[in-house]
C-alpha cells in the first residue's frame, strides 16, 4: 500500500503515517546505552528544529540498550508526537540502525547524528543552510580533534586520506555520522556492514553535490568512545567494496578481464621461451621444470578470471533488471514551466502509456501519449 506517494509495508504504518502532517525535517538518530544524554539531547534536538518554523519529526532507534534508555524514550514519545521511538529486536550496529531510521523518515531533509552528545545540536543551521543552497549531502568536518591522538585521530586521518583517494570525495572528514541529506538521495542507497561513513562515496556514484561543513569536536560527556584500531581495519576491507561500487558495478569484466589479460600475456611470454628452449633441445622438465609449472598455472588464473568476470556480468545484469534499478540517476526532470526532482525506479515505456515503477507496490502512471495531462492511481 501506499501513503502520499511512499510505499507502506508494516501493518502499523499507516497509523503512525497520518499521527501527524509530513515534516519537512526529519532528524535520525540511532542510540545505545545512551540513558544519560537522552533528555539533554531531546531537548536540544527540539529547540533547534523548532527554530526552523517548519514541520518536523525525530526519530530515534533503540539498537538493543540494555539500560533505561528505551524507558526514557517511549516516555518522551508518549508526550510529543514529533517523536518517534523505533526498537531493534537486537544490537544490530550504527549502520542497521541508521538504515531503520532513513526508512521510517518522511521529512524531504534528512540529518543524521549520534546519541551520545559528541555533535551539538545547535550546529544543525549550519547544515539546513547548506542544503538550501542546492547541495544533496552536507556532511560535518570535525576540524579541530580533541580526542585521543593514537588511538582516534591518526587513524582517522589515514583512514579518511584512503577513502578520499579511493572514493575521489574530496571531504575531510567521513568518519562522523552528523549529516544531512536530501530524500531522493538517500531513498538511491542501501546500507549494509559498516557502510554508513561511505555514504558520500556513495552518494557521489548517484551524482550527489556534497558539501562540508566545520563542527565542533565534543568528546561524549557520558561514555566513553569505543573507536580502536579494531574498526580501522573493517573501514580498509570496505573500501575494497566501495572500490569495486564505484568503478566497477556496471562492468565488472573490466576489473576482472583486465587482470585476467595480464596473466594471459604473461603466460604467453612463458610459453614462448619455453617453446624456443624445447626446439633448441632443452629437456624443459628438468631444466625448467617450475617455470613450466608457472606458466600452466598463470594460464588457468587467465581462464578463472574471464569467467569470473562474465559471470560477474550477468551477476549484474540480473541485479539491475529484476529489481527495474536503472544505470543512471536523475536530478530533475523539467517540461515547460514545471519541474520534478528525480526518483529511483526506471520508467517502462509500453503502448498505454508510461509507468514509473519506484518500489513493488507503488507507481506513477504518465501520459498514454505526448500531449495528454499525467495522471495518478486513486
Amino acid at each position: 500500500m501506499t501513503q502520499n506517494g511512499y510505499a507502506l509495508q508494516s501493518a502499523a504504518a499507516p497509523q503512525w503515517w497520518n499521527a501527524t502532517p509530513l515534516p519537512y525535517f526529519s532528524m535520525v538518530v540511532p542510540m545505545y546505552n545512551e540513558e544519560d544524554s537522552v533528555q539533554e539531547l531531546y531537548a536540544g534536538l527540539t529547540r533547534n528544529l523548532a527554530a526552523f518554523g517548519k514541520p518536523y519529526e525525530i526519530i530515534f532507534i533503540d539498537d538493543g540498550s540494555r539500560d533505561k534508555t528505551h524507558e526514557k524514550l517511549t516516555a518522551i514519545a508518549a508526550a510529543d508526537a514529533h517523536v518517534l521511538v523505533i526498537k531493534l529486536r537486537r544490537n544490530f550496529g550504527q549502520t542497521p540502525a541508521l538504515a531503520a531510521g532513513f526508512d521510517h523518515a518522511r521529512g524531504d531533509v534528512i540529518i543524521a547524528m549520534d546519541g551520545d552528545l559528541q555533535h551539538d545540536p545547535d550546529e544543525m543551521p549550519k547544515f539546513v543552510a547548506k542544503i538550501d543552497e542546492g547541495f544533496d549531502v552536507v556532511s560535518g568536518w570535525r576540524e579541530r580533534r580533541v580526542d585521543g591522538l593514537v588511538f582516534r585521530r591518526i587513524p582517522s586521518k589515514c583512514a579518511n586520506w584512503l577513502i578520499r583517494k579511493i572514493s575521489g570525495v574530496e571531504i575531510h572528514d567521513f568518519g562522523t555520522t552528523f549529516k544531512a541529506y536530501r530524500r531522493e538521495v538517500i531513498e538511491h542507497l542501501n546500507l549494509y556492514g559498516d557502510s554508513h561513513r561511505f555514504i558520500p562515496a556513495l552518494a557521489a556514484m548517484a551524482g550527489a553535490t556534497i558539501a562540508e561543513v566545520p563542527i565542533r569536536n565534543i568528546n561524549a560527556p557520558y561514555r566513553p568512545s569505543n573507536y580502536g584500531f579494531g574498526r580501522t581495519f573493517r573501514v580498509m576491507l570496505d573500501l575494497l567494496t566501495i572500490k569495486f561500487l564505484n568503478s566497477y558495478l556496471t562492468r565488472p569484466i573490466h576489473l576482472f578481464g583486465k587482470i585476467g589479460l595480464v596473466a594471459l600475456a604473461l603466460s604467453l611470454i612463458g610459453f614462448v621461451f619455453l617453446l624456443v628452449r624445447k626446439i633448441m633441445g632443452v629437456s624443459l622438465m628438468g631444466s625448467h621444470g617450475p617455470l613450466l609449472v608457472l606458466v600452466a598455472m598463470t594460464f588457468m588464473m587467465s581462464l578463472i578470471f574471464f569467467a569470473t568476470g562474465l559471470l560477474a556480468e550477468l551477476i549484474s545484469r540480473v541485479y539491475f533488471e529484476s529489481q527495474h534499478k536503472a544505470v543512471y540517476t536523475v536530478r530533475e526532470i523539467r517540461h515547460q514551466a514545471t519541474s520534478w526532482r528525480g526518483r529511483p525506479g526506471r520508467p517502462q515505456l509500453g503502448r498505454q502509456g508510461l509507468v514509473i515503477e519506484e518500489s513493488a507496490d507503488q507507481a506513477v502512471i504518465a501520459p498514454a501519449s505526448i500531449g495528454q495531462p499525467a495522471t495518478t492511481p486513486a
